[in-house]
């Protein structure tokens, strides 16, 4: 035995029952009797009236206890590992005691400034280098284009603003 859904309802049609509308554009829309044909017709919204299956089911009416548990999830909860550091490291990081981890912060940060205090030596020695040979006119080590390495002069600057 074939049913049909209520277009608007979403009831069951059953054979020999109903009404059959289609549209100019030849869309069919089977309705279950005059009343839902009406609504439909009105241009009513089915998911507002109550008795509809489409109001019922966005309002979780009549769904068993065992359905309505089913449709909830839960979030799980997951570690990644970051770009910098593998999930081992993360792990270890953070069983770790927090007198350990302060100790091996401030290890670290005084590596770090110790590296940047050898940095800065190293650029003040090369600028004194290079002051001294500005002084005696050497080279400083400027970029010359093809032209002025030729030998040609200069471009004239300009003397007004």
């Amino acid at each position: 035995m074939r049913t049909y859904d209520d277009t608007f309802s979403g009831q069951k049609i059953y054979p020999g029952k109903g009404k059959l509308f289609v549209r100019s554009d030849s869309k069919i829309f089977r309705f279950q009797n005059g009343k839902t044909e009406s609504l439909f017709l009105q241009r009513k919204n089915p998911r507002r009236i109550a008795w509809t299956v489409l109001c019922r089911r966005q309002r979780r009416k009549g769904i068993s206890e065992e359905a309505a548990k089913t449709r909830r999830r839960r979030a799980v909860k997951s570690q990644r590992a970051v770009v910098g550091a593998s999930l081992d490291v993360i792990k270890e990081r953070r069983s770790q005691r927090p007198e350990a981890r302060t100790a091996a912060r401030a290890q670290a940060i005084k590596e770090g400034k110790e590296k940047k205090a050898a940095s800065d030596s190293v650029k003040k020695a090369e600028k004194a280098k290079n002051a001294g040979k500005a002084a005696s006119g050497q080279s400083t080590g400027r970029v010359i284009n093809k032209q002025g390495a030729k030998g040609a002069s200069a471009k004239p600057r300009p003397t007004t603003k």
